[in-house]
């Protein structure tokens, strides 16, 4: 059997496993599945690659929306620690061994952004300033 249709078949399968499906479109799902694999697989360039090791694979890893961790493929808003052990690596390694400045979060451009005026809002420079000159 071909990879492309073995591939839709997976698909379906999981998807028929969480919703009733009949019989025609459970085939045509597969038939129209199996089309678009086969065109991804012959048209270079539709899927995004992360070739390893290089940093325009980690810039092209963080997003708007989520992060995609160059170990294992899966696309997150944030990289743990717990998952980065599954690999045996520390943040701080992860971030050397992909060319990663050494203070990166590793976080979606938009989880940065609402950090950061979170950090703003709270002001904490200013409550630090506050209590050092009262004591």
């Amino acid at each position: 059997m071909e990879t492309h249709v073995s591939l839709a078949l997976e698909i379906v399968t999981a998807q028929a496993k969480v919703r009733m499906m009949g019989e025609e479109e459970i085939r045509s799902m597969v038939a129209s599945l199996s089309a678009v694999i086969r065109s991804m697989e012959q048209a270079p360039g539709l899927v995004e690659d992360f070739p390893a090791g290089t940093s325009a694979s980690a810039k092209k890893a963080v997003r708007e929306r989520t992060i995609t961790c160059l170990e294992s493929g899966k696309s997150f808003k944030m990289i743990t620690r717990r998952h980065l052990a599954k690999y045996g690596l520390t943040p701080d390694d992860y971030r050397a061994k992909w060319g990663y400045a050494k203070g990166t979060p590793l976080v979606c451009k938009s989880l940065q952004r609402l950090r950061r005026k979170k950090m703003q809002e709270m002001r904490l420079w200013e409550r630090r300033t506050q209590d050092q000159s009262a004591a």
